[in-house]
């Protein structure tokens, strides 16, 4: 996956939006004001922080070791931090993001996951 397929996808989802916070280097994906993803497109390798189930992401860990690792400067419970660099599946990544983004969308309070889908 490339820097701007990861940005594409990221964008792709309802309510996604870019956003700056921390540098002009790091974009950070967030759904209604909340983080589902955090990274450095033009990092080399390019690596991304995704929310993760707690058991999920042990699991992940476990069955690609260095590919995936407790988020960096994150809750390691909560996040992975996700090698891009040709090593995993585009189609893992993609599930990971995804999962990410729902995570984050289900803890959303009910009113705001109602705006979501609405057109």
């Amino acid at each position: 996956m490339t820097p701007e397929e990861m940005r594409t996808f990221c964008l792709s989802f309802n309510a996604a939006v870019e956003d700056f916070p921390f540098s002009p280097e790091t974009s950070v994906f967030k759904v209604l004001g909340k983080l589902f993803a955090l990274t450095a497109l033009d990092a080399a390798p390019l690596k991304v922080n995704l929310k993760c189930d707690p058991d999920d992401a042990v699991r992940l860990r476990k069955d690609h070791p260095g590919l995936i690792v407790p988020g960096w400067h994150m809750n390691k419970r909560h996040w992975n931090t996700v090698t891009v660099d040709g090593d995993l599946p585009d189609s893992l990544v993609r599930e990971l993001i995804e999962d990410s983004y729902d995570l984050v969308v289900a803890g959303l309070p009910r009113a705001e996951r109602l705006r979501l889908d609405r057109p």
